[in-house]
């Protein structure tokens, strides 16, 4: 089997590409890799790819993407969770995740639909959704 190397990477507003050094493209969503979603053009573009070529590091995001990362073909997928995210934006997700006990990073999957909850992980996120909600309703405005 070719041991596959990284020649170089890019970005669109949506995706990120990897060229091999044999000249094979491959790209995957940014919504599965959160913290490259979140981070701004200039972090992205300041990475540098390890001796092995088959790994990219972001120092400053205190992020690493493994060349196997780009040959998965999972897309991002409509769910309940995006949905409930999509329709209240103002909903901070790293305070949310964290008032929950979920990793920030793996919630982000979640709502991006890269990663399935498990029914009890969706339930966790259900409950905390309606504690917040009932929060809400429930301050007084002076």
């Amino acid at each position: 089997m070719e041991t596959k190397e990284i020649s170089k990477i890019w970005f669109d507003s949506h995706r990120i590409f990897m060229e091999t050094k044999n000249g094979e493209l491959f790209s995957r969503p940014l919504e599965a890799f959160p913290i490259l979603k979140d981070a701004e053009e200039s972090d992205r573009l300041n990475y540098t790819i390890n001796k092995f070529n088959d790994a990219i590091r972001w120092e400053k995001l205190d992020e690493d993407i493994h060349i196997d990362s780009f040959f998965k073909n999972e897309e991002p997928k409509i769910n309940p969770v995006g949905e409930i995210f999509k329709r209240y934006p103002q909903i901070n997700i790293s305070a949310f995740a964290k008032q929950i006990g979920i990793n920030k990073s793996l919630m982000a999957k979640y709502i991006y639909g890269i990663k399935t909850p498990s029914p009890g992980r969706l339930k966790e996120i259900q409950d905390g959704i309606q504690k917040l909600g009932k929060e809400l309703s429930d301050l007084e405005l002076v």
